[in-house]
């Protein structure tokens, strides 16, 4: 007998017989709907994760994109607001440009699917004015804009929001890790720095 089996053996003994599994899972969880977002609630998140956030009327959203890329270049996907970039930054139109012309950028300007106020969360799904995922990983600077009404209260309320078959990127502010002593390193997975744009 191998040492594998004589392990495998006790394990065995240890846990009896294995019991049936449940004819019916339990599905007890909160539904999508059971609870009224709160863009109050989503704004205190993403500041407790660091980002920035930027509430102004649609108008407003090239000066705020002016305020914090003005002067730099810019990558944006095709489908973009084009009356969301002021004039003071360098449009870098994505068509399907090489990954090393995506990160030699300053940043990036796209719009979102929906958000979550419970979690701090927002959800891209690749559309038109969202792009690959790849634009939002390899840039500094990540400009996301969305208005109060894509923001629901849970995950349940995103899920039914979007569809499962297209590539959906979750994001809870600017990429952060943290070695073995908890040190915490901003920028290995993604943008350093976030701001999320809410319109009315």
């Amino acid at each position: 007998m191998s040492s594998r089996d004589l392990i495998l053996g006790r394990l065995r003994s240890a846990l009896g017989e294995p019991r049936p599994a449940p004819v019916e899972v339990p599905r007890d969880y909160r539904p999508a709907g059971a609870v009224a977002a709160d863009v109050d609630l989503f704004v205190d998140r993403l500041t407790d994760y660091r980002a920035t956030v930027h509430r102004c009327a649609t108008p407003d959203v090239a000066r705020v994109v002016d305020d914090v890329l003005g002067g730099r270049q810019v990558v944006v996907p095709a489908g973009l607001p084009r009356h969301w970039l002021p004039d003071s930054v360098d449009v870098l139109p994505d068509d399907d440009l090489p990954t090393g012309r995506v990160a030699a950028v300053d940043g990036v300007v796209t719009a979102a699917a929906v958000a979550v106020a419970e979690t701090g969360t927002i959800v891209l799904d690749g559309g038109p004015d969202q792009g690959r995922r790849v634009i939002t990983l390899l840039p500094d600077v990540h400009v996301c804009v969305l208005r109060a009404d894509q923001v629901v209260a849970t995950v349940p309320d995103a899920l039914a929001r979007v569809d499962p078959h297209r590539p959906l990127t979750w994001i809870s502010g600017p990429s952060a890790t943290s070695d073995i002593e908890l040190n915490r390193v901003e920028g290995v997975h993604g943008p350093r720095h976030l701001h999320v744009v809410i319109t009315a």
